[in-house]
């Protein structure tokens, strides 16, 4: 338990600094959006190309992947069905709140969790290279089509994802890890370094989007959205790994433990500033990310209880 106080901990703090420079307006009134748009264009695909470029592919053929990739996909797609339904909302709301109930915190807390829970950082490895290679690229294609390109051309629409620069970012890092090369350190360097301010700067943007708010605020914040994507984040995402792992795969002890812990992590901060670059769903993403924080503390303890 004592991991997963540490863990939540130095998100909190990051978290609160945010909403420290917010209330005294420190960064100015656009501090959130800047700091949102430095995160989204260039911190984050630094982070990215990084990771990969240096990242060891044969730890994404696990267990651990085919959860990860079945639960995310499931949960998202179980979010958009419901949502159309019952909320009606358009595209990229449905996008955004799809990502607010199966994407996985799996940097920022992911890897704290995994050491100080599971002992191991590689558990969340696979998670963390699956949104980045497969799911981001799914998601912000749809937000690009949906959102930046309305009546675009054709050849507009095709093109768009390679114009992303987190998809281009992961692209290339993804490229040089197939081909097992890694430039000179001078070369990287510069990327490691503006890519270590990807985490906090979308933990500080976050904190900043909270001051002079109330998270859940009636008549403000879509209240049914957040607690449909909370419920499948905490709850049911959790649920179906314990299944997958169990009884399709036939895991068990601390490899199954592991993948649990890894899928009850809460929303990434990241759906925020997703949602804020392309002004949509950021109330329903901002909520969701604060909720299921709270959440998932008791619900990790819970888990450890019960798989531990």
């Amino acid at each position: 338990m004592s991991g997963v106080v540490a863990g939540f901990t130095v998100i909190f703090v990051i978290i609160a600094i945010g909403y420290i420079l917010g209330r005294r307006g420190t960064l100015g009134s656009e501090g959130e959006s800047v700091l949102g748009r430095l995160v989204f264009f260039v911190a984050t695909p630094a982070l990215l190309f990084d990771s990969l470029a240096s990242s060891d592919l044969s730890v994404i053929f696990s267990p651990t992947l085919a959860v990860a990739a079945a639960t995310a996909l499931t949960v998202g797609a179980l979010y958009m069905g419901v949502a159309r339904v019952w909320l009606r909302r358009s595209l990229p709301e449905l996008t955004i709140g799809a990502l607010s109930a199966s994407y996985v915190n799996s940097a920022n807390l992911g890897i704290p969790i995994s050491v100080f829970v599971l002992g191991d950082a590689s558990f969340v490895a696979p998670l963390l290279l699956f949104q980045i290679i497969v799911y981001s690229p799914i998601a912000l294609t749809i937000l690009d089509i949906t959102t930046l390109r309305r009546g675009a051309s054709r050849l507009e629409t095709v093109t768009a994802p390679f114009k992303n620069p987190i998809v281009v970012a992961g692209a290339a890092g993804l490229a040089l890890a197939l081909v097992d090369w890694t430039p000179p350190e001078a070369v990287m360097q510069p990327f490691r370094l503006i890519g270590g301010a990807s985490v906090p700067g979308a933990l500080l943007a976050f904190g900043i989007s909270l001051y002079g708010v109330r998270v859940l605020e009636k008549g403000t914040s879509p209240r049914r959205d957040v607690a449909l994507a909370s419920v499948l984040k905490i709850g049911v995402q959790p649920v179906l790994a314990y299944l997958m792992a169990r009884h399709l795969l036939g895991l068990e002890g601390h490899e199954l433990f592991a993948i649990v812990v890894v899928s009850t992590l809460p929303t990434a901060q990241n759906v925020f500033v997703y949602a804020s670059r392309y002004r949509c769903g950021t109330v329903l993403a901002r909520d969701t990310a604060f909720v299921t924080t709270l959440a998932a503390i008791p619900a990790i303890a819970l888990v450890s209880g019960l798989l531990a």
